[in-house]
């Protein structure tokens, strides 16, 4: 489409850079008035606003994985309470997966914006609030089979009417976490930032008025249109495939295919499921929010990065997905590390599928895990339950012009990890080691980024732990020659011993990566080591500079330099 000849790119500009300043004031705020840590400290939300259609038309650079969902979520909220029944003050509350949702830890918080009694927008804030109950502490049962392991479900509910709490909502949340006041001070800051947006956007309207906000957020969406077209179409026309799996769903040992073909048809792109593995009977399937987003995703990151990020630039971009498979799950099947592992593994596909027509822009598989690591216990001080999620960080792709970025979260997440300090006041563990993994990037022309290995050490309290990960088995592909990456593993050491066993070996688990409720007594360590990205052309090709550099600054050993990269003596010539 061409660009209309009559639009104020001026004004369009600062509308859409002040909405953009409003989502990230809301994140902000969300950040520092929030209880746990998967808030304040990984940032695992985003803040985003919406037309009265549903249409995400701002929204601020926080979780990835979430934005592509904003649009399902809001119709499926509207169409269950309906426009005429809302008012100013009301609060919507949201999570669950088979009406738009992501996976059930990510609520979203919805609050109409009205200027003067004109229903003109939507604040939203998505975030993932680590204790919703279910058969985990934290939420992430790698050995779920049903969507009534993973906690509570919230279909679209008023939390707050006209300005008042719905206390009836409030006690029902409430009775079902184990953290009741960090669930209930964590939700209160999600308000609080919805609160902002509706502020800001409400003084955005009255400025510039109805009718101008109207016209120049529908030029804005159009512009984004545009310039993604202009993206797609650069794209020589043709079908691209691209295969990955995911090594197994913590039920049954065996690996699940994700076949993606992207199909570029002039300027609009086709991205099609068709072959991918029925639904799994473990918790690794996506939701259909899920696939559209990691779609979203892998395209937004292969284009045009000042592209302005609303529904508008999703408009060329088509998505199939058949039912009862794993990328579009049917109920009530469980879902949660659709959401954290496979959206990742998706958008890699994507990636994947169109780098013999992108080699330029294109990467090597990232770790493609956050190595998600839930746990809960009671405090022996206070004698008040405590919960914890955390991430760790993978090594991401080798690519035409860099190496991967070493210690990175996943693509769809964007968060960061808890420092050591913070971490270790809040919970009962000690962090006896936290290291870059040496040799742990895939070996290439440009080699893949380095994995982190972290060792945990439990204190004085006895801990109920689970994880949801990936990569313990399937390495991260290479690209153009460059090598896989290195593989992740979680090990378990007894107190008062120095073996250390693969954690399925020692706890009878059917995976090392998804496993539910293993017992980590006083004195027992825990160790989590991530995948590493895959390299980028032949190793051979790299640089005797770049190689011995490598070996001084210990990312890879003389061994890997000799093998891999055919360097003789490089310990030698590196000092």
């Amino acid at each position: 489409m061409t660009q209309k000849p009559d639009v104020d790119m001026v004004a369009m500009s600062i509308i859409d850079s002040t909405m953009t300043a409003v989502c990230r004031e809301m994140g902000i705020v969300l950040m520092k008035t929030s209880y746990s840590t998967i808030f304040n400290e990984a940032l695992d939300f985003t803040c985003a606003l919406a037309s009265p259609q549903g249409e995400m038309i701002a929204q601020a650079e926080y979780c990835p994985s979430m934005i592509g969902g904003v649009p399902l979520l809001v119709r499926s909220c509207v169409k269950e309470i309906p426009l005429e029944t809302l008012e100013p003050g009301d609060v919507i509350c949201h999570n669950d997966p088979y009406r738009g949702g992501l996976h059930c830890p990510e609520h979203t918080l919805i609050k109409p914006v009205f200027v003067d009694d004109e229903l003109m927008g939507f604040a939203m804030t998505i975030g993932h609030l680590q204790e919703i109950g279910g058969m985990v502490p934290g939420a992430f049962a790698g050995e779920a089979t049903e969507i009534f392991h993973e906690g509570i479900r919230v279909p679209p509910v008023k939390i707050k009417s006209a300005g008042e709490d719905v206390e009836e909502v409030w006690k029902l949340l409430l009775a079902n976490v184990r953290t009741p006041r960090y669930n209930y001070g964590d939700l209160r800051a999600l308000i609080a930032g919805v609160d902002v947006g509706e502020r800001g956007l409400a003084k955005l309207i009255r400025k510039y008025g109805k009718e101008q906000f109207r016209r120049n957020v529908l030029d804005l969406m159009d512009y984004s249109e545009s310039r993604m077209r202009a993206e797609i179409g650069a794209i020589e026309d043709g079908v691209y495939r691209f295969q990955d799996q995911v090594e197994d769903d913590g039920i049954e040992s065996k690996p699940y295919d994700i076949k993606v073909a992207v199909h570029i048809q002039g300027d609009e792109v086709v991205i099609d499921y068709s072959g991918t593995s029925p639904q799994a009977l473990g918790p690794i399937n996506a939701t259909l929010g899920v696939s559209y987003s990691a779609a979203y995703n892998g395209i937004l990151q292969v284009t045009d990065e000042t592209i302005p990020k609303n529904s508008g630039c999703f408009r060329p971009i088509r998505v199939v997905s058949p039912p009862g498979t794993l990328l579009n799950v049917d109920y009530p099947g469980p879902e949660v590390g659709g959401n954290t592992e496979t959206h990742c593994k998706i958008a890699g596909a994507v990636i994947g599928a169109l780098a013999p027509a992108l080699p330029d822009r294109t990467m090597a598989a990232e770790g493609a895990t956050h190595t998600n690591f839930v746990f809960g216990g009671t405090d022996e001080e206070t004698g008040e339950a405590f919960v914890c999620y955390a991430i760790e960080l993978s090594g991401w792709g080798g690519r035409s012009f860099a190496d991967g970025n070493d210690a990175t979260d996943s693509i769809n997440g964007n968060c960061r990890v808890v420092p050591v300090e913070v971490f270790e006041t809040r919970f009962p563990f000690r962090t006896e080691s936290y290291i870059l993994v040496q040799d742990s990037g895939g070996a290439g022309l440009n080699r893949g980024g380095l994995s982190t290995q972290r060792t945990l050490k439990s204190l004085d309290t006895e801990i109920m732990g689970s994880q949801m990960s990936d990569r313990h088995r399937n390495r991260p592909w290479g690209l153009y020659g460059g090598q896989p990456g290195g593989l992740a593993g979680t090990w378990h050491q007894p107190a008062n011993t120095t073996s250390w066993h693969m954690i399925d070996e020692a706890f009878g688990k059917a995976s090392p990566s998804k496993w539910s409720n293993v017992r980590i007594r006083p004195g027992d360590s825990i160790r989590f080591q991530t995948p590493g990205g895959g390299g980028w052309g032949d190793p051979r090709e790299r640089s005797r500079e770049q190689v011995l550099e490598d070996v001084a600054e210990g990312y890879i050993s003389a061994d890997s330099a000799r093998e891999n990269y055919g360097l003789d003596g490089a310990a030698e010539a590196a000092e």
